[in-house]
Formats: C-alpha cells, structure tokens, sequence
C-alpha cells in the first residue's frame, strides 16, 4: 500500500498550493477534494488580491502571497487573469482618514506603500467616484484575478508534477495510525495512508480538526456577490470603503462589474446557498452611491458561497496544538483569497522541514484557549 508523504484534505486554492509547494520540495502527495477543486469559496469569491486593510497577522501572508501573485503564470502555466489594478480604500470621515493614516504606518513597517488622498485628490484622479468620501488610500501594488480559474490551475500544475488530486472524493473520516494517519474514503475499504496531513477543508475545516481533537467554532458565512453586463473602461482600482460594506471591481477582460455587500444564506451541511434579493438590492444602491455611472447598467447575475468564519475573524492556520505532523488553515472569514498560495506554501514548508520563515503566531488556534479577541478589520469581509 502506498504511503505518502503528505495527505490533504480540501481542494481551495490553500489545498491546491500546498499541493504544488509540496511537489516541489519533493514530497509524494494526494489531495482530496469532495467537490471540483476551486468550486467552494476559493471559487465563488470577489477576486480581489489585497494586502490593504488587513489585520496585522496576516500582513506577512499577504506580502508573501504578492510575491507569488506577480509570478502566477511562470508557476501555473496562467496568469489566471490577475492584473496590477491598485486597491482603494475610501474614507467617509474624518475618523476613517486618521484610520487610514495609520495602518498607513502599519504597512510601512513591512515595506507596504500605501499613498495618501484627500478629498482633492479623489475628485482629480477619479471623477467616477460619488462625492461623500473624505479621501482615501490607495495601495497600487494591489489587484484582482479571476478565482474561478486560480485554485484549479494549481490542481492542474501539481497534477502534473506527479500529486495525486482526487475530485468528488469526499473524506468520512480519518485517524491516527501507526504510519501516521489513515483517511476513509467515502464508499471504499480501504483507506489512503499518510505521513502528515494537512486540513484546509474550508468552512468544515473545524470538523476536520475536532476529529483529532482540535476543537474551535467555526461559524459560516455567504458573501453575497453580484456581476453587471460588460461596460467600456470606468472603474480603475478596486474600490473598498473603511468600516465594511460595499467592494467593487471591474474586470481588465471582459468589463463587467462586480460588487458585493452583505450576506446572503448558506447551509453548510446541505451544501447550499443563495443570495438575498433585498440584500442585492441595498448592494446595488450602495454601489451606485460610490459610482453613479453605474446606475443605469444592467443587473446580469448574484451569487453567493459557501465560507468559513472565524469568531475573532481571522483564519486558523499553522500546527495542530496537541497532534504532530497535523497542520490547519481554515476560517478564512471572506478574506482568503489573496492570501491562498502563501497559505499552501507556508503548510508545506511546516509539514516537511517543521518550520516556515514567514511569522504566523498570531494565527495559531491557541489563541482561542483561553479565548481572546483580535481586533480583525470590519470591512474584512467578502473582500478577498
């Protein structure tokens, strides 16, 4: 029987990353995927690729996981429609523009520039935006790529590196054994062996977790999301707003908007979800607000995903606290996207060498025991 290196449980794009990276250090691979690989909320998410506005522990994540967004199509094959578009984060007050001033500071410490606009500014640079906001800070390095296409092009890739990626092949259950672990295949005898696992399982990577003994509250959320017909160039960076709320793109290819805001209904048992109407129709008012022009463009499409949420809304991710050779990354809170290909790095570099060099203490599952709060950024949210 075969034993590999390295089992993964969860197909989003942290899974399919630690697959690749895996590969690549040379460690024999199988990752399990009940779905299609990239479909849950890897797939279905804004597509926005921001390192702005995040909370401290995650800004080592996010500025590694940059470094490998600008290298997308040497490493998968596909730059995955990833593009340089600049992510502005806008202030409605004077008590957000001294917010923006200091995570300013913040991400200077880690070499993140961020630039500073007032209210002079925005009206010069970007005569689409609506007149309520103060100002505003823009970080040009940031982006956004299409997520349906990102989380497979790294299944793909470390397919053929020699990983084995299995699709609809849901895991019932795995436990330790004298190898290592043991995962059960639903609807077959014999269960695949492993020397280390790695859970990124996504919303039901807390159940994954409690099956070694790993306990933490995972809730779910739906992002609900929305998408016009294509228009001629208007929107330049993704737009964000401090405090949460409405986010919004345009697409580089094809010219159609999308925006979100608010929540729609997921049930994470019954694999089901669906937008809101009435919370499509605030979306789209709260986008026209920010850009008028967009007020007489067609409504196509709104949809909505399946998300894990974590109660200080920050994500699980580094060694299991009482288990070794088990790793974690999880509850990503509607903001996991860009920081996706760091995550699987930094999971394949701690499941084979013990260690990572990027700092991620303060996204340890020990800091629910005994429970604390971070203050993790309101408008995290559905803005991957």
């Amino acid at each position: 029987m075969t034993v590999y290196d390295v089992a993964i449980i969860g197909g989003g794009l942290a899974g399919c990353s630690a697959a690749l990276h895996a590969r690549q250090m040379g460690a024999s691979v199988a990752l399990f995927e009940r779905g299609r690989c990239g479909a849950q909320a890897s797939g279905v998410n804004y597509g926005g690729v921001r390192q702005q506005g995040r909370h401290v522990a995650e800004l080592p994540l996010a500025r590694r996981s940059r470094s490998i967004w600008a290298r997308l199509a040497d490493l998968v094959g596909d730059d995955c429609e990833f593009a340089v578009t600049g992510h502005l984060k806008l202030a409605r007050n004077d008590g957000d523009m001294w917010e923006l001033v200091a995570h300013q500071a913040l991400a200077k410490s880690i070499d993140l520039s961020l630039e500073i606009l007032d209210r002079s500014d925005l009206r010069r640079r970007y005569p689409y935006l609506g007149d309520r906001f103060s100002g505003g800070s823009l970080c040009a390095e940031d982006g956004q790529a299409n997520p349906r296409l990102v989380a497979p092009a790294f299944a793909r890739t470390a397919r053929s590196m020699g990983a084995v990626v299995r699709e609809n092949c849901a895991i019932e259950r795995a436990v330790v054994s004298d190898i290592g672990f043991d995962l059960f295949v639903v609807g077959e005898l014999v269960p695949f062996r492993a020397r280390r696992l790695i859970n990124t399982a996504g919303a039901w990577g807390a159940r994954v977790a409690a099956w070694f003994g790993d306990v933490v509250r995972e809730d779910v959320m739906a992002p609900n999301m929305c998408v016009t017909e294509p228009i001629p160039p208007l929107i330049g960076p993704n737009l964000g707003i401090c405090g949460g709320g409405i986010y919004i793109r345009q697409t580089r290819d094809h010219g159609s908007v999308i925006f979100g805001s608010g929540l729609g209904i997921a049930d994470r048992d019954a694999l089901r979800t669906r937008p809101l109407a009435d919370v499509t129709m605030e979306s789209a008012r709260a986008a026209i607000e920010m850009v008028p022009a967009l007020a007489n463009v067609l409504l196509v499409r709104s949809w909505t995903g399946i998300e894990g949420r974590m109660p200080d809304g920050l994500p699980v991710v580094g060694a299991s606290p009482g288990l070794s050779n088990l790793f974690h990354a999880f509850g990503f809170s509607g903001h996991g996207f860009q920081l996706g290909p760091a995550v699987g790095a930094v999971l394949a570099e701690l499941s084979l060498r013990g260690e990572t060099e990027t700092p991620i203490n303060g996204l340890s599952m020990t800091r629910f025991d005994p429970p604390t709060t971070h203050p993790a950024a309101a408008d995290a949210a559905g803005q991957t």
